[in-house]
């Protein structure tokens, strides 16, 4: 029985640990080794006196008929109304034998996706739509000098060298400047002219004001609604009590089927033969370090710190590991009785907030960069969903920077400070209970030594037993469908006696790998 080892209980090292041991229990013992003590890396799920945050905002949505298969059989869909759908009497695509999620928690909930763009104080579709409530808040003449900025960039390509030209590509250069240039600065801490197009052409692929006026033309007339860009996805799957508790099933599903999950336990080294071949890793827990020898390796950790973890690296490909940038994160809980922000949509939901999952807030004159309204995500996540209002402030920083320095109660003073001046909540707003989660490398980023991340990958790939999967084990901004994707290519490689690991990497790389569903084959 060969022995495997997997970093990281979260998405990828999860899907692979379970994946083995469920088409292979007989040939495989494995082990993952997890530095935290939660389940689920960034997808984890955070709780807080009876309250559930979901770290980043999950969609459960995928163009890939396997991860939807693979959800669907971990945690069914409901057959019956969730609790703020009875209330409302909203309908829902529910399942013919579906749970009941008033009854059992093994659930997924079928959720509306609603996110805007908070500009000037005014709503705008998240992606930009065109239709008449964005023409009005722009106003006649910004929508004017929008529209000829638009052609002007069809007419004369920018070369697309930079995220910056990227965007201005697809958008025109007044709303790349609106919407697009101040934000991305926020998340990155950087220009778009400093960042690759890399990141936009695995985030946003086909997105553009072509794909809107499809997305639209296609909804009134019927025409092409079968192929919408991932982003224009308007209904997603949803765990009751968040992505985490999905993980939290995963792992136990594992352990049922003979896995093991060390938890606490960091991987400080990984030992090599110079070569071709890991042989072991390090790991310290309790202020105690051990080493383990292994047949196969997944990583699922930061490329930058499993590089640095190894002997024998050329000094070229240590220099690349080593530049490898990353953007941190920090979100601030806050339950409140209501916002002031007014629905004036036509979604009916509990007390009348805004049906908002996310909103983004495009405003260069505060720091914050989104607020999740949890209870949109979920009414279960929030202990009193009827009467309070339970939303997430989400920050971009760097790990070590000011801010990510602040006091739990100044980085909270920090965020009422700015929600106020927004005018999302009064001065004189009742804040119930707070709760600050700092989340290290949440965003591989794609400047400084990105440029050489293939000569990185040619290193790693000369060692046949070592797998590198999900987001921060490929530097890749990854969704959490592509990085199950890439477990599942390892797994079937490995199953298969393959050592290639082209299929791995090329995950979420292609113009199409997720932006329309995979064509079914005949059998």
């Amino acid at each position: 029985m060969k022995k495997v080892i997997i970093i990281g209980a979260g998405p990828a090292g999860l899907t692979a640990g379970f994946e083995l041991l469920k088409k292979a229990p007989e040939e495989y013992s494995v082990t993952i080794y997890e530095e935290s003590n939660a389940i689920g890396g960034i997808s984890r799920t955070v709780r807080h006196k009876g309250n559930r945050m979901d770290i980043g905002g999950h969609r459960f949505f995928s163009k890939d008929k396997q991860v939807m298969q693979w959800w669907e059989e971990m945690m069914p869909r409901q057959g019956k109304p969730s609790f703020d759908d009875i209330i409302l009497g909203r309908e829902k695509n529910l399942s013919e034998n579906g749970p009941d999620p008033e009854e059992t928690d093994r659930v997924m909930l079928v959720r509306n996706r609603v996110s805007r763009i908070y500009y000037k104080k005014k709503f705008f579709d998240y992606p930009v739509s065109l239709k008449w409530d964005t023409i009005k808040n722009m106003g006649f003449a910004t929508t004017m000098e929008a529209g000829f900025s638009y052609m002007g960039s069809t007419v004369s390509k920018l070369p697309e060298d930079s995220l910056e030209n990227f965007y201005i590509n697809r958008f025109g250069r007044k709303l790349y400047s609106m919407f697009f240039e101040g934000y991305t600065e926020k998340l990155w801490g950087r220009h778009p002219r400093e960042i690759s197009a890399d990141w936009g052409a695995q985030r946003v692929k086909g997105l553009s004001i072509v794909a809107v006026i499809k997305d639209m033309f296609g909804k009134i007339t019927g025409i092409g609604s079968d192929k919408v860009e991932t982003s224009l996805i308007e209904e997603f799957y949803y765990p009751k009590y968040g992505p985490g508790q999905l993980w939290e099933t995963t792992a136990e599903e594992f352990k049922k089927l003979g896995g093991e999950i060390v938890m606490g336990a960091k991987v400080v080294k990984i030992n090599t033969n110079g070569t071709d071949t890991v042989e072991s890793i390090v790991i310290e827990k309790d202020g105690f370090e051990q080493k383990i020898s292994g047949d196969i390796f997944f990583s699922s950790m930061a490329v930058k710190d499993l590089v640095a973890g190894m002997n024998d690296v050329p000094e070229h490909e240590a220099k690349i590991a080593a530049g490898l940038p990353y953007r941190d994160f920090v979100t601030v809980g806050l339950l409140l009785d209501k916002l002031n922000l007014k629905n004036e949509t036509d979604i009916r939901t509990l007390g009348n907030i805004v049906p908002d999952c996310w909103i983004y807030v495009q405003d260069v004159g505060v720091k914050m960069g989104r607020i999740q309204i949890f209870n949109n995500w979920s009414p279960y996540m929030v202990s009193d969903p009827q009467n309070k209002v339970w939303i997430g402030l989400e920050y971009f920083c760097n790990e070590g920077d000011k801010f990510w320095n602040l006091s739990d109660s100044d980085c909270i003073k920090f965020g009422v400070g700015e929600l106020i001046r927004m005018g999302i909540i009064p001065p004189t707003a009742t804040i119930y209970t707070a709760h600050r989660e700092k989340v290290k490398k949440a965003y591989p980023a794609y400047f400084d030594t990105y440029d050489e991340i293939d000569t990185l990958i040619a290193y790693l790939n000369k060692f046949q037993n070592l797998w590198c999967v999900g987001r921060n084990g490929q530097h890749r901004y990854n969704n959490m469908d592509h990085s199950m994707a890439t477990s599942f290519e390892a797994v079937k490689n490995i199953l298969a006696g393959s050592t290639d690991k082209t299929n791995v990497w090329n995950v979420n790389t292609e113009q199409e790998y997720h932006e329309t569903a995979k064509e079914e084959k005949n059998a």
